[in-house]
């Protein structure tokens, strides 16, 4: 969970400090700041959605730093739906493919934090 949170806040600083970069890893192409239509909010939601993923990374640092197992579980069901909305805006062409990624990074780590906590929760039945 550490991890998790240190990588999603890196990403949140480098989205709000180098908004394009962070586009392009995500499979985006970025458009010049001069050929932004009017109206158009892109980097106002990176902003956002930088600030936020910020914010979530230092959670679940916390989280982590603190052993709090029932935020783990809450992360799961979560994180799942996370995958399956991301994968759903590739596959219906939404999003471009290069965003495959960023749902499959939640669906893995739901899974292999489920796991964890069922390995753990068996472990401290057997000795029990």
């Amino acid at each position: 969970m550490a991890v998790f949170g240190l990588l999603a806040a890196v990403l949140g600083v480098v989205g709000l400090v180098a908004p394009d970069a962070l586009l392009t890893v995500m499979g985006f192409e970025p458009v010049p700041d001069g050929a932004r239509a009017e109206g158009d909010h892109t980097l106002v939601f990176l902003t956002a959605s930088s600030m936020a993923a910020l914010n979530m990374g230092v959670y679940y640092m916390l989280a982590a730093l603190s052993d709090w197992r029932a935020f783990f579980r809450w992360t799961v069901p979560f994180r799942l739906l996370t995958c399956a909305v991301f994968t759903l805006a590739v596959v219906t062409e939404r999003a471009p493919s290069g965003f495959l990624g960023v749902g499959l990074w939640e669906g893995l780590g739901a899974v292999v934090t489920g796991a964890a906590l069922w390995y753990e929760r068996k472990g401290a039945a057997r000795r029990e």
